[in-house]
C-alpha cells in the first residue's frame, strides 16, 4: 500500500515524506471513525503528525483516514487530501478519491482507475534495467519474469496448484526460456518449495530474498511476464511495462478480481496463461501518471 502513495508522489514530482501511522488500543478498533485530537491517539512508533502541514496529503489504508481528515482541519483547509483505494467512508471527507474501477465507487470527487497506483514508470524501468544489467541483460531470450503471489482473502495457492505451475515453469525453462522468478511473503512455504525444487536443475533465477530486491529489475528486463491473479498491484505493475502479461490462475476468486482481469484482457494487455508463451503488443497501462495529472488540475499546482 505504501508504494501506491510513493508512486503518486514521485509522479507529481514534488518533495515528499512518508508517514506511517497506526492507532493505539482502543482507538484502533474505531478507525476510521476517530473523534478529535487524532494525533494524540497514535500508537508508539507512528510518525509524528505536526506542522508544517503539506500542500498535498496522499492517504492509503483505513488507519490513514482519520489523519487525513485531521490534517485537512488543522491546515485550515489548505491541504489537498487524496485517498487511494475504496475508503469505505464518506467520500466528501476527501478532496479526491482514487479507487480501482472494479470497486464501483461513484461520486463527484471520485476518479476511478484501472488497478492501483504504483512506482513503475519509464524512468524507474530504465534505472532498474541499468542496475540489474549484469544479472539479467545477458540471459538468453526470451527472458520471462515470473511473479508468484500466494494466499489472500480471495485466493489460495495450494500444493496441487503449485505443482501444476512448477511443471509449466520447468517446461518453459527446459524449452529455452530464461526464467526470472520472485516469490511473495504470501507464498506458502510448501508451494515455494515445490516451485524451487522443480527449477533447481534449470538455469532459472529464483530470488532467495538476499541482496537488493530485483522485482523492478525483473520487470525491466522481461520479454514476457507471468503473474498470479491474487495481487491487483502485481498485475497492474506488470501491465505498465508493455511486455505481454500472462495471468496464472489460483484457487478461489472474487467477482471484483474477475472484473479487473477481464478489463486487462479486454484492453489486450493480458491473457490467461496456458503453459505456453505468447507474444502481442499493447500500450503500457500508466494510470499513475493520469492520476497525478488529475491531482495537479484539482489542486491547481
Amino acid at each position: 500500500m505504501e508504494n501506491q502513495g510513493i508512486g503518486l508522489a514521485e509522479a507529481l514530482g514534488l518533495p515528499f515524506v512518508v508517514k506511517r501511522v497506526r492507532f493505539r488500543f482502543p482507538w484502533s478498533l474505531f478507525a476510521p471513525r476517530i473523534p478529535e485530537n487524532v494525533p494524540a491517539k497514535l500508537a508508539a512508533g507512528s510518525s509524528a503528525i505536526t506542522p508544517p502541514w503539506p500542500r498535498i496529503l496522499i492517504g492509503t489504508g483505513r488507519q490513514s483516514i482519520p489523519v487525513s481528515i485531521a490534517v485537512k482541519k488543522l491546515s485550515g483547509g489548505r491541504t489537498f487530501t487524496v485517498q487511494t483505494q475504496a475508503p469505505r467512508f464518506r467520500l466528501d471527507a476527501f478532496d479526491l478519491v482514487v479507487p480501482p474501477l472494479h470497486d464501483n465507487v461513484e461520486g463527484p470527487n471520485v476518479f476511478p482507475v484501472i488497478g492501483a497506483p504504483h512506482r513503475i514508470s519509464d524512468a524507474a524501468l530504465a534505472r532498474a534495467r541499468n542496475e540489474f544489467a549484469a544479472r539479467f541483460a545477458g540471459l538468453p531470450l526470451p527472458r520471462v519474469a515470473v511473479l508468484i503471489g500466494g494466499n489472500s482473502k480471495a485466493h489460495r495457492l495450494s500444493d496441487v496448484r503449485a505443482a501444476t505451475i512448477a511443471q509449466q515453469l520447468s517446461a518453459l525453462a527446459h524449452g529455452g526460456a530464461s526464467l526470472m522468478v520472485t516469490l511473495s511473503r504470501r507464498t506458502p512455504e510448501s508451494a515455494a518449495r515445490i516451485i524451487r525444487t522443480a527449477l533447481q536443475d534449470t538455469s532459472a533465477f529464483v530470488w532467495d530474498g538476499t541482496g537488493a530486491n530485483p522485482y523492478i529489475g525483473l520487470l525491466a528486463h522481461a520479454d514476457a511476464i507471468l503473474v498470479t491473479e491474487d495481487s491487483v498491484a502485481m498485475m497492474t505493475e506488470a501491465a505498465a511495462t508493455g511486455a505481454p502479461v500472462h495471468l496464472i490462475t489460483l484457487d478461489g476468486g472474487k467477482p471484483k478480481f474477475d472484473s479487473f482481469k477481464a478489463e486487462l484482457i479486454r484492453r489486450g494487455i493480458a491473457r490467461p496463461f496456458t503453459g505456453a508463451l505468447e507474444h502481442w503488443n499493447y500500450a503500457p497501462l500508466r494510470e499513475t501518471a493520469r492520476i497525478a495529472a488529475k491531482i495537479r488540475e484539482e489542486a491547481r499546482l
